[in-house]
C-alpha cells in the first residue's frame, strides 16, 4: 500500500481532530513558510497568535503536553506529537495563557495564544521553533553536525516515519542515512485478542534499527483501548498514534502504530 493511499483513508479522522494533522496546502510563499519563527525561551510568555481555521505548529526541544484552561477548549483544537503542538484555532479569541510541560526533564513552557478571523488578504503564519538557548551560544551549526553523524533514537525514528506518512512533500525533512525499504502490505495478527486487524503500510532502515508504520482498524462494535503490551514481537519502541479507536466502521476507527526494532519487520513480527 502506498503510504499516501493509507493517509487519504484517514482524511476523515483528521477532521474530528483526531488524527495525526495534515499541514496546510495554502498557495503561499514555499521560502518563506519553510522558515520557522526562532524564540529563546527564557521564561518570558512567548506569544502565539493564530488566524482562525489556519493550523499552525509550534516545535519544541522534547516531547510535550499541553493543559487548556476550560475557555479555550471549545474554541481551540490542539494536539501534541513527537515535540510539536498542532494548534488550530475555531474562532477568534483574545490572548490567553497556556502551560505547556516538557514530558522529559524540561521547563514548564509559557504561551500566550490568541487567534484573529482570516480574510482574503490574511498572510499565513510560518512555524514557531522554540529554543533552550540561542543559535549562537549553543553553537547551532555544530551542534546540527555532531546530530548527522550519531544514530537515530526511537523518538527520531517515529516523528520520521510520521512526517513521512503525513506532511506535504515540501516539508518533509531530509534525513541522511536514513532509507526506505519494502513492506509485504498484508494483515498481519499484531494485536492479541483478533479484534483489531493490522496491516503494513511503509518502513524505513536507519544504520542498524528499523521502524515499520502499521495501519490498526478496529473490527468490533465496541470503543478499542490500544496498549502495546498486547503486540505480537519483538520492539525497541512502539507508539500509537492513538490509543483508543471507536467502533467498527465509524470515522475513528483506524490509526497507525511506528514500531522500532533491531530487525526487519517480518522477522522482529
Amino acid at each position: 500500500m502506498n503510504p499516501r493511499d493509507f493517509c487519504a483513508s484517514l482524511s476523515l479522522i483528521a477532521l474530528l481532530g483526531l488524527c495525526f494533522p495534515l499541514l496546510s496546502f495554502a498557495q503561499v510563499d514555499d521560502a518563506a513558510l519553510s522558515t520557522p519563527e526562532r524564540v529563546v525561551w527564557n521564561k518570558a510568555p512567548i506569544a502565539i497568535p493564530l488566524v482562525v481555521g489556519e493550523e499552525r505548529l509550534v516545535h519544541f526541544p522534547d516531547s510535550v503536553s499541553i493543559g487548556l484552561p476550560q475557555s479555550l477548549t471549545s474554541l481551540l483544537r490542539s494536539q501534541s506529537i513527537n515535540g510539536t503542538l498542532y494548534l488550530l484555532a475555531r474562532q477568534a479569541f483574545e490572548p490567553t495563557r497556556v502551560m505547556v510541560r516538557s514530558e522529559t526533564d524540561g521547563p514548564i513552557y509559557v504561551l500566550d495564544i490568541s487567534a484573529v478571523p482570516g480574510g482574503a488578504d490574511s498572510r499565513s503564519l510560518s512555524d514557531v521553533q522554540i529554543l533552550l538557548e540561542s543559535p549562537q551560544d549553543a553553537g547551532a551549526d555544530q551542534s546540527t553536525s555532531d546530530k548527522r553523524s550519531q544514530p537515530l533514537g526511537y523518538t527520531a525514528l517515529t516523528r520520521y516515519a510520521a512526517q513521512q506518512l503525513y506532511a506535504p512533500t515540501r516539508l518533509i525533512p531530509r534525513q541522511p542515512g536514513v532509507v526506505a525499504i519494502p513492506v509485504n502490505p498484508e494483515p498481519v495478527d499484531l494485536v492479541l485478542g483478533g479484534k483489531i486487524e493490522a496491516v503494513p503500510v511503509a518502513a524505513w532502515k536507519a544504520g542498524l534499527r528499523y521502524v515499520t508504520a502499521v495501519k490498526l482498524i478496529n473490527r468490533t462494535q465496541s470503543p478499542v483501548v490500544l496498549d502495546p503490551r498486547e503486540l505480537r514481537g519483538s520492539w525497541l519502541a512502539a507508539t500509537f498514534q492513538h490509543n483508543r479507536l471507536l467502533p467498527a466502521g465509524s470515522e475513528a476507527d483506524t490509526t497507525a502504530v511506528y514500531l522500532v526494532s533491531d530487525r526487519r519487520f517480518d522477522a522482529a513480527f
